[in-house]
């Protein structure tokens, strides 16, 4: 009986010897904080696997050696302090074992002080904007899944719903600091790979850290409820040598010249309607799309249509105010510092002659830039 006792305990029980290789286990991670929090997180599982084999193991023994069919007779007693003290000193000791590691972990995770870059992370519905800090580099990061895929229309991809078109970039053996806030709704910016979940709450900065230990792309997501598109705000960081990453600023810097010399020159530009409504339908598409729907229905109650609407139909300063300045109290942002004069332009000479709209209006750059002035 008693060989089939530790038979049965050793099956139920020796999975957790090999917990550490199984897939449906915290990942390690690549940095020395992700393999800390693993580590713990090992020890505190394998210590609940030892109190658990040897609550169940004396249950079991004594449910098999003192049941009534061999004439067991129970005990008459009330109290016991040996057992009082018992289970109230072991407890006790057992959480203090567990509480040392985990203080220290937790102490290093909400150490970002002597950081080698600092990088403020906002969060807004449904994108991350990375500002790179005395570097004057910063951008927008996107979904970059297409859309036919989030349809149905094609088949999914390797990384559906888990790719960007700008990932953030980073140094590896760099401490890298992470200032997180949020433009309306409360987000999270969470990458496992590095331990790191930290909230982007509205009018508040959170702090965290990170120091990538392995080159490689690393992948995360918002871990917040934020809205409708809460599922569609991906996370991807790629991280570089150092070398690479000094080859990566300087190429933004050059690209960002580029483009303010490109902006700069549409302002004396003059595209034709058709020219206008390509450009606009593609910017429609990435950025407009996923509240006012691909339709220009938009989603009743929700979002308003574009289709038929005031606005797009209406006074184009009216239009230009609300796609430059966003509108207060509502999910429509501000896309003034998100898009150029020209894409501004263009996708609203698209709002205005798409979906039978035809209102003929043929925006310009120019126009936008003046707007306002």
């Amino acid at each position: 009986m008693k060989q089939l006792l530790w038979s049965l305990l050793g099956a139920v029980f020796a999975p957790a010897l090999f917990a550490a290789d199984m897939p449906l286990n915290m990942t390690q991670g690549v940095t020395e904080i992700s393999g800390r929090v693993f580590g713990l997180h090992m020890t505190i599982f394998y210590i609940c696997c030892v109190i658990g084999i040897v609550v169940f193991g004396v249950m079991i023994y004594s449910i098999v050696n003192h049941r009534r069919s061999k004439g067991a007779v129970a005990a008459n007693f009330h109290e016991s302090t040996k057992v009082e003290i018992a289970w109230t000193i072991v407890p006790f000791v057992i959480l203090i074992i567990m509480a040392i590691p985990a203080t220290k972990t937790l102490i290093a995770m909400e150490d970002p002080s002597d950081a080698d870059l600092t990088i403020k992370v906002t969060g807004s519905q449904w994108k991350w904007h990375y500002s790179y800090f005395d570097q004057d580099i910063e951008f927008f990061s996107l979904l970059a899944t297409p859309r036919e895929q989030i349809e149905g229309g094609e088949a999914k991809g390797e990384h559906y719903l888990l790719e960007v078109d700008k990932p953030l970039v980073l140094p590896i053996n760099k401490k890298v600091r992470f200032l997180l806030t949020s433009e309306d709704v409360i987000h999270s910016w969470w990458v496992p790979a590095f331990a790191v979940k930290k909230d982007a709450n509205p009018g508040f900065i959170n702090e965290a850290w990170t120091r990538i230990d392995k080159p490689g792309i690393y992948r995360g997501q918002c871990a917040e409820l934020c809205g409708k598109d809460h599922g569609f705000m991906p996370i991807v960081v790629k991280a570089v040598s150092e070398a690479e990453f000094d080859t990566w600023l300087d190429d933004q810097k050059q690209q960002a010249s580029a483009a303010a010399a490109q902006a700069e020159a549409s302002l004396s530009q003059t595209l034709t309607l058709d020219e206008l409504m390509a450009q606009g339908e593609q910017v429609y598409m990435a950025r407009c799309a996923a509240c006012h729907q691909p339709n220009g229905m938009g989603l009743p109650g929700v979002f308003p249509a574009m289709k038929g609407s005031p606005i797009t139909t209406g006074p184009i300063d009216d239009h230009l105010e609300i796609v430059i300045n966003g509108k207060a109290g509502t999910a429509m942002q501000a896309f003034g510092n998100q898009l150029t004069a020209q894409e501004i332009a263009a996708v609203i000479t698209y709002e205005r002659n798409a979906w039978g709209n035809e209102t003929g209006d043929a925006v310009q750059a120019a126009d936008v830039n003046q707007h306002g002035k």
